[in-house]
């Protein structure tokens, strides 16, 4: 419910708070406005960096070969992809315990940039594993349980689209925490099931030459800094956006056609 002041009419009212709301954006804008170009050419420069080191600088694998540098892309998409989902967790738990809408905006820009690396991963491995295992998908535990945490994110995001309910965001971080909670199965599955998939490179027996995991931590840091550049651009038009169906609907509000007094 509303309340107006008695002294001031609520168009000034209004006005007052959408000049003050105004201005703060505006200052918020310019600073990241500088910083922002900046993040953007780094960002591009290490990317460009990360592959000139996946496909030139990193040894060739002796079994595998050359398809092997693959796994430059694969394994740092998912680790970005498990990480931004873990945001999402945190985000949702935390907009289910405040009811803030800035936590709000940073669990569905979260989960809409963890989807597209996560898709990443599901489109890389089995172009990877047709060459090796000769095969392009088999139905072990982790390779189902990745698509599975896939269809919970995407359906995370349809029922943020068009579920226009005043509960959906409570609905939908609900179902992020279910996704939070495969994260981890997807991670040690290979560790308590047999599968084709190789085991890890950090713990569970696996091994990498020292070069190759330099490479890795290179692309990772570089996929990273990219989600993270994504994640902001995400947020920021999303914030924007939710501004400006907020002015519209107070705008709604003190329309005289409207009834309000």
């Amino acid at each position: 419910m509303i309340r107006w002041s008695d002294d001031v009419s609520p168009v000034q009212q209004y006005s007052g708070w959408d000049e003050d709301a105004r201005l703060s954006t505006s200052n918020y804008q310019r600073r990241m406005n500088k910083f922002f170009p900046i993040l953007g050419v780094l960002t591009a420069i290490l990317l460009s960096y990360a592959l000139y080191q996946a496909l030139v600088m990193a040894p060739t694998e002796q079994t595998m070969g050359d398809v092997q540098r693959i796994f430059y892309y694969h394994v740092p998409s998912a680790w970005t992809a498990f990480i931004l989902f873990f945001v999402n967790f945190g985000a949702s738990v935390y907009y289910l315990i405040k009811r803030c809408s800035t936590a709000d905006i940073v669990a569905l820009v979260s989960a809409e940039v963890g989807v597209v690396f996560c898709t990443v991963v599901l489109v890389t491995g089995p172009i990877w594993a047709r060459p090796v295992w000769g095969i392009w998908w088999t139905w072990d535990m982790r390779l189902t349980s990745t698509l599975v945490l896939w269809l919970i994110y995407v359906s995370y995001l349809f029922l943020r689209r068009f579920s226009s309910s005043g509960e959906t965001p409570a609905l939908a971080a609900a179902l992020a925490v279910l996704g939070a909670l495969c994260v981890p199965f997807v991670y040690f599955s290979i560790w308590f099931f047999r599968t084709q998939h190789p085991q890890p490179v950090i713990g569970g027996g696996g091994s990498i030459d020292p070069r190759m995991w330099h490479v890795l931590l290179i692309n990772w840091l570089a996929f990273s800094c990219f989600a993270f550049l994504v994640c902001w651009s995400r947020y920021r038009l999303e914030k924007l956006q939710r501004e400006v169906d907020q002015a519209h609907a107070m705008q709604s509000l003190m329309d005289p056609r409207g009834g309000t007094r």
